[in-house]
């Protein structure tokens, strides 16, 4: 049932409920690149991964796993589940890719949001990359 939040507009506004699950800045290294000094070795990138479900009823203190997401799943989909030895030319693939995993493991993942820093290109400390939201089709 949507909760009634305030509005500044009309005083009430009706929302549903939401569940954000997230990991974020982790390393993983992946082929990646387009120009000859990137390619041929894998390139350090900083991922978080953040995913919208759709929550249960209610959370009790003996709720089991099962009516949520293992935040372990987000960093297997980002790291474990890439495929070795596959050379992505764009980390925009390399985040499709992720999302696409998250949306096979789990059919209640409603959307997938997953930025990627590519650190190995910074040269004071910015950074540089993209952050790709899909939602589940």
């Amino acid at each position: 049932m949507p909760i009634a939040r305030p509005n500044r507009s009309n005083g009430t506004q009706n929302v549903a409920d939401s569940l954000t699950l997230e990991v974020a800045d982790f390393l993983v290294n992946v082929l990646t690149g387009i120009y000859s000094e990137e390619t041929g070795q894998p390139q350090p990138l900083r991922i978080s991964v953040t995913v919208g479900m759709k929550p249960a009823e209610r959370y009790l203190p003996d709720t089991p796993l099962t009516e949520s997401k293992n935040y372990m799943d987000l960093k297997f989909a980002a790291g474990e589940a890439l495929p070795e030895g596959v050379h992505f030319k764009l980390i925009e693939a390399v985040a499709d890719h992720i999302c696409e995993t998250l949306f096979l493991q789990d059919e209640r993942v409603l959307w997938v949001r997953v930025k990627i820093v590519k650190l190995a290109i910074a040269e004071a400390d910015e950074q540089i990359g993209m952050t790709l939201t899909r939602e589940r089709r």
